[in-house]
């Protein structure tokens, strides 16, 4: 990045350490920092500077490039892509729709409003120009000038909505026929464009004009790689097949002047498309169908000439069409052009040279010849693009006495590529021409500001580029191509602006005001050529096609003559000066596009390629005019109230605001500088000084308040010492106090001690005494109490024994009660093997069933290998099969040898025929005298030995045929056998395919009895034990169910008798009418048609729910890890929400299935499913609860049915159950809106609608239906309502978090402002502030946050009670469901 002499001058101010300055930068251009060290090239910055700079450049406080490009990159990053610099409009294109900036309503904003008084726009420079033209009576112009991919593409359309619509309906037209794809933009215009919108006397539009200049012509005929050609080839190629037809066009690769480039197509346009818009907007502009059939005739026939290639012809330096390709195409150009074949080959392979004795005819060669082709070529197309624009003007109408005009320039800015040729030259000779005219206007404006406030303005120079204008404009030597470059070098060799380069002889550099470009000046003469070939002229103008006529009308002598020495450089001019003298009569308005960055993607600031946007529009230059100037003008308050401080005598004075701030100019001691009658005027590089001391006065008073603060901290400090010395004094005289107190207080206890100790010893001594007297006291008497116990006893013993003699016969009873004993607990434990035993025929009936599933499994398994291994055997087989194949080849080769043979037998006849012929022809021309013996001896022996070759040929031909017959046999018998045995090979996979799926439906029926049969044990376990078994008989039976089979005898062995084996032997034989599978399959069928029905509500409770919850407890669904009731319950119900569209069905199901997930989330969290492991406790949990917890969130999140179930579940919810849906206000708000597609302005807008709704329906219906649900959804309604405000980024933290959303937590608050957008006016989110305060809050309070879960759910709920639910009759009969009846205490 280079930087210029007059910035220079910044770099000299004397910039102290620790200020904020600018510093070049090679790949941002600019960065900023502060000063550490005294450095050179830096720019001071503005720190004071607002954040979202400023709207008019002119207010900057340091105007130079640094501070440009951050107050440009500022206002970008929010959107204001338009901004001032004085009255030039800088407009930066976003690559994106703004809808919020245009309409009719920003119009009628800016319509009358003075200039500057609103945000720069365009409408301000449009509406400008429109009143300078009524009040002043004066034309006016507006300039839009910027780089290829710079301009915005609504900008024509704003400029001619305010002043003329016709236009807009040219632009399509236009486009099509001038506009091109090229390396920085996908729709670049090719040629310049002036709209002269006609006024009359009253400001009304009465007519308008465009005006054309410099169409780049050389594109027809050569496409740089990647660019394309013009748009009107393509959309041509691309258009109704019977169009196509009809012109014999094809795809764009097949065209020499389109297939240069390899890009045939553009990303997101539609060539077939654009050809019909080009079609309908020619109807509007008024283009005849005839005319149009015309124009596109025209267009395929340039496309077919580039088609035509020249060879070498007979004669020397001749040439004529290459082949039969491209004599086709040169036909098809005559047809559609209407002219002769041969006169339009002659036209392009012959010239006439005139003399003034005779005309010459010469045959130019093929390089020549291309020449030709192409020259022709560009002048039909650029006579046809001349009559478009005749066209267009004609349609929209000219007033010739209109009054005023404004124009509106749209031209090309300037051009550097890597390849420079004559129409870049020309460009930027338009671009210097302009900005001649912008430097001029904008040092008038300056002189104008200067004038206006009286201030001395005379020794300011002025910085021209009218040298660069007249090397540009100087007359060349005349010269050949070779001869061309040398004449500029010998020329231009002294000239400043002209530079050659070292390694190039054709080459030359030009010093532009924006750069230098190095030109290539091999075919600049080429290029400037501007005549017709007359052979050309002559062959058009006789076309049979008026229109092609007429696009080459007869030219007089006199003008063809001159017409022969033309050029477009002259042309060109000629054009340029008519522009620039109209230019020159109006007042000028500049519009300066910039194009921010090359991908052409919105949100990209490039900082290098803005900078030079900046240098080519002119942008800088204006800035170095102002800085050549005062460029920093401030008014009196806001110097004064930045510098006041400088010198506060002024301040404290009675001076007014000129006199003050006149003083404190003085008093800096600043020279050059000039008050205005309202501002002050500072020379270039007197801000930043002024800015230095204004830094060290502040950083004075700065070092004087922290002494201030330092002084008094110490102070501070010195007095809490001061004060803790005296704390510790008194805390230590108070501790000796209290150790003085504690000793006196000790010696009088160990005094009360001393006396205690003595009187407890003497009562102790007395107490031993007292005791031992009573131990002795108690001694005796107890001995005579003992001998007196002992008498009572010998008498009482002695009676007994009398007793017991005297009853000595009844001891036969107490025999008879201990039988009648043993014989209940016998009776008891028959019974209960009874039982047992009944238990285990059941279980021994299930493991034989499992065991016939498995026997069958095997056999299954065997006939599978069987069936693999016979496949393998015809794999081998068809191996066998690759063999004869070979074989089939080897006698095709045999059969291929014995037609060469018969050939080469064929051959050898005929030459036998040929030498018999010929003997025959000698035997008669041979004289009498001849003797003839010895001639027909010699053509006999030939003849018998040919004849024996032939002989031996035909025998070795029969022996082949019949060799070939047999392989040929052989064949036919091999491929029967191989198609009879593929036949077998896939009869036999079918049947592996068949027997594989019957293996998977037996493996999937086996899992299912044995996780059946685990159930059944289970129960046995659990019933048996419980009621009838003792413990010895639980474990036999446990021991038996593991092992398969039980014996009863082996159980309780000694306890049997006949009786209770005739009682085995009738159970044993009994069979039982259904399997226990069978019932409950039955069971499970009638629930799942009970439950599709709706049950309603029994009180507060819901029956479905209940009656399901009921069935899976006594079912002990929750023990098995896979069962299918719950499976088809859960399918049940994901298919009734999913079919039904009525919010009153949706709502009930909803209720329901919230209710059984509760119910199950407390069975499961209290019991944990006792009796169960705890790997298999989590994975019966994870089967039951999730998948119910998976499809009640997958119905509730659908996008399709999510408003309908937010505001129709609480609607049939009796009182005291709409609290259930508080499962669904939490996924609500955790998990439908904080998704982006949810966090949208319109989806807002919608669901506040429906809230709306919601609230309307609470307010009217009951507290039975509503209860508290509108209370309950106030975490949704803040968030929607936060979602639809505006003016976010005003909003600060406090109010959100205490006034908008109090009940919404910071993470919350968090994710919804990060992920909110505005799809319907492209307003932002909250402040980045507000985003920073979030993020600090989140991490201060991570340990603190927390969620809402279904068990607190479940604990903050009422108990439901579900014992006196009456069941539906459904299954109210049924005594398989005898379960569900209420039972009585």
């Amino acid at each position: 990045m280079w930087l210029s002499s007059e910035f220079a001058v910044a770099t000299s101010v004397n910039i102290t350490v620790g200020s904020h300055v600018w510093v070049e930068d090679p790949d941002e251009a600019w960065i900023d920092g502060q000063v550490t060290a005294n450095l050179s090239k830096i720019y001071a910055k503005d720190m004071e500077a607002p954040p979202g700079g400023v709207d008019d450049m002119t207010k900057l406080s340091y105007l130079h490039e640094p501070g440009v490009l951050q107050n440009l990159k500022n206002r970008y990053e929010l959107n204001e892509i338009y901004t001032y610099t004085g009255n030039i409009l800088i407009a930066i294109n976003p690559f994106q729709r703004l809808p919020h900036i245009y309409g009719s309503h920003m119009m009628q904003q800016y319509k009358g409003a003075p200039f500057g008084e609103l945000s720069p726009h365009v409408f301000a420079v449009a509406d400008v120009a429109y009143r300078a033209m009524v009040n002043e009576s004066k034309s006016n112009s507006i300039l839009v000038s910027g780089e290829s991919g710079a301009e915005l593409p609504p900008k024509d359309g704003q400029l001619n909505n305010k002043f003329l619509k016709y236009d807009s309906m040219s632009n399509p037209v236009l486009e099509a026929f001038g506009n091109a794809k090229t390396v920085r933009n996908n729709n670049s215009s090719r040629f310049g464009k002036f709209v002269e919108i006609q006024f009359d006397k009253h400001g009304r539009i009465s007519g308008a004009a465009i005006r054309t200049y410099l169409l780049e012509r050389s594109r027809v005929c050569q496409v740089s790689d990647p660019e394309r050609n013009y748009h009107c080839f393509y959309l041509h190629c691309a258009a109704p097949p019977e169009e196509v037809e009809k012109y014999k066009l094809g795809k764009p690769e097949n065209y020499h002047y389109l297939n240069q480039s390899r890009c045939f197509e553009l990303v997101g346009v539609s060539d077939a498309q654009e050809y019909l818009a080009t079609r309908r907007a020619m109807d509007i502009v008024g283009i005849s169908d005839k005319d149009q059939e015309e124009i596109f005739r025209v267009v395929a026939a340039i496309l077919h000439l580039g088609n035509i290639v020249f060879t070498k012809g007979k004669e020397a330096d001749s040439s004529l069409p290459k082949d039969d390709q491209a004599k086709f195409h040169l036909k098809t150009a005559a047809e559609l052009l209407m002219c002769d074949v041969k006169a339009l080959e002659d036209a392009l392979c012959k010239r006439n040279m005139v003399t003034p004795e005779e005309v010459i005819k010469k045959s130019p060669d093929p390089q020549s010849a291309t020449v030709s082709r192409d020259g022709l070529a560009k002048t039909i197309y650029s006579r046809l693009f001349d009559w478009l624009v005749d066209k267009i003007n004609n349609s929209i109408g000219q007033d010739p006495n209109s009054k005023f005009l404004i124009g509106v320039l749209d031209i090309y800015g300037f051009e550097s590529f890597k390849t420079n040729s004559f129409e870049q030259f020309c460009i930027n000779l338009t671009n210097e021409k302009l900005q001649q005219h912008f430097n001029q206007h904008v040092f008038k404006m300056e002189q104008e500001e200067y004038t206006k406030e009286k201030i001395n303005w005379s020794y300011i120079e002025f910085v021209d580029n009218q040298d660069v204008l007249d090397l540009i404009e100087k007359h060349v030597p005349k010269s050949t191509h070779e001869t061309f470059a040398n004449k500029l070098y010998t020329t231009f060799k002294n000239h400043k602006r002209f530079i050659k380069p070292k390694l190039s002889r054709t080459n030359f550099t030009i010093a532009h005001y924006a750069g230098d470009v190095l030109y290539q000046s091999e075919q600049f003469l080429d290029k400037n050529k501007d005549y017709v070939v007359p052979e050309h002229q002559d062959l058009l103008s006789a076309s049979k096609c008026s229109f092609v006529s007429g696009l080459f009308p007869a030219l007089p002598e006199e003008s063809s003559k001159s017409a022969k020495f033309s050029s477009i450089g002259s042309r060109f001019k000629i054009q340029l000066q008519s522009l620039m003298e109209t230019l020159n009569s109006t007042e000028p308005h500049y519009i300066r596009c910039v194009k921010p960055n090359n991908q052409l993607k919105p949100a990209i600031f490039e900082n290098q390629n803005v900078m030079q946007q900046l240098h080519c529009g002119g942008v800088l230059e204006a800035i170095r005019i102002s800085m050549a100037g005062y460029p920093t003008r401030r008014p009196f308050f806001e110097f004064i109230n930045r510098f006041g401080l400088l010198c506060p005598e002024a301040l404290e004075g009675n001076y007014d605001e000129k006199t003050a701030c006149q003083k404190i100019l003085e008093k800096s001691g600043l020279q050059g500088f000039q008050v205005g009658l309202t501002k002050i005027f500072l020379r270039a590089g007197q801000m930043p000084e002024l800015d230095a001391r204004r830094a060290e006065v502040l950083g004075g008073a700065a070092n004087i308040i922290q002494r201030r603060i330092r002084t008094h901290i110490s102070r501070k400090r010195f007095l809490a010492l001061q004060k803790a010395a005296i704390d510790l004094q008194s805390i230590c005289r108070g501790t000796l106090a209290s150790k003085i107190y504690e000793n006196k207080r000790r010696q009088a206890a160990a005094v009360k001690i001393q006396k205690n100790t003595k009187r407890h010893q003497a009562r102790v001594a007395y107490n031993k005494l007292h005791i031992s007297a009573l131990v002795l006291q108690t001694c005796l008497r107890a001995m005579a109490a003992r001998r007196e116990f002992r008498s009572m006893n010998l008498n009482k013993n002695a009676t007994l024994l009398q007793k017991n003699r005297r009853l000595g016969g009844s001891v036969g009873e107490l025999s008879h009660y201990k039988k009648l004993t043993r014989s209940c607990i016998v009776t008891q434990t028959r019974w209960r093997g009874r039982l047992a035993r009944r238990e285990l025929r059941k279980l021994k009936m299930a493991v034989r069933e499992t065991g016939a599933l498995k026997e069958a499994k095997d056999k299954l398994e065997k006939n599978v290998e069987e069936l693999t291994w016979r496949l393998q055997l015809e794999k081998r087989l068809r191996n066998n099969t690759d063999l004869e194949e070979a074989k089939a080849q080897e006698i095709a080769k045999l059969q291929n040898t014995v037609q060469e043979m018969q050939k080469a037998i064929d051959e050898t006849n005929a030459l036998l025929a040929q030498e018999r012929e010929s003997a025959k022809k000698a035997i008669e021309e041979v004289p009498l005298v001849v003797k003839a013996k010895e001639v027909l001896v010699q053509d006999t022996k030939k003849i018998e030995c040919l004849t024996e070759e032939v002989e031996s040929l035909k025998a070795t031909l029969e022996s082949e045929k019949l060799r070939a017959d047999e392989a040929e046999g052989k064949y036919n018998e091999i491929r029967e056998s191989g198609e009879e045995k593929r036949k077998r090979m896939e009869e036999t996979e079918k049947k592996v395919q068949q027997l594989s799926d019957t293996i998977r439906g037996l493996e999937e029926k086996l899992a299912n009895i044995e996780s059946e049969n685990k159930v059944l044990r289970q129960q046995a376990v659990s019933v048996a034990p419980n009621k009838f078994l003792s413990a010895r008989s639980r474990s036999i039976l446990l021991r038996g169910s593991e092992s398969g089979h039980l014996e009863a005898r082996a159980s309780m062995p000694g306890l049997q008798s006949p009786s209770m084996n005739l009682r085995e032997t009738a159970d044993v034989e009994e069979t039982p009418q259904k399997s226990l599978n069978e019932k409950q399959q039955e069971n499970q069928d009638l629930l799942i048609r009970c439950i599709a029905q709706n049950l309603g509500f029994a009180g507060n409770r819901h029956v479905a729910a209940c009656i399901i919850y009921k069935c899976l407890l006594q079912w002990r669904s929750f023990e098995v890890e896979r069962t299918s009731v719950f499976d088809r319950i859960i399918q049940t119900i994901g298919n009734a929400i999913e079919t039904q569209d009525n919010n009153e069905i949706l709502a009930y199901w909803l209720s329901n299935a919230s209710t059984l997930l509760l119910l199950l989330q407390r069975t499961l969290k209290a019991s944990g499913a006792a009796g169960m492991t705890p790997t298999r406790r989590r994975s019966s949990s994870a089967t039951l609860f999730g998948s119910l917890v998976r499809v009640v969130t997958e119905v509730v999140t659908d996008v399709n049915i999510y408003p309908s179930v937010t505001f129709g579940a609480p609607i049939l919810s009796p009182k005291g159950v709409h609290t259930n849906i508080l499962i669904h206000q939490c996924s609500t708000i955790q998990q439908p809106l904080l998704r982006r597609e949810c966090c949208s302005f319109s989806n807002g807008e919608y669901v506040k609608a429906g809230l709306a709704e919601l609230e309307h329906w609470c307010y009217k219906a009951t507290d039975e239906y509503a209860g508290s649900a509108w209370d309950e959804l106030k975490h949704i309604r803040q968030a929607i309502g936060f979602l639809v405000i505006h003016q976010k980024p005003k909003k600060t933290l406090d109010e959100i978090s205490h006034d908008l959303c109090p009940v919404l937590s910071i993470q919350q608050l968090f994710r919804i402002s990060t992920m909110y957008w505005d799809d319907m006016y492209g307003t932002h989110s909250v402040s980045p502030d507000v985003i920073a305060n979030m993020r600090v809050l989140m991490t201060e309070d991570s340990n603190n946050a927390h969620s809402i879960s279904v068990d607190d759910i479940s604990k903050s709920m009422e108990q439901i009670d579900i014992a006196d639910i009456e069941p539906p009759p459904l299954i109210r009969e049924n005594i398989g469901f005898s379960f569900l009846l209420p039972r009585s205490d």
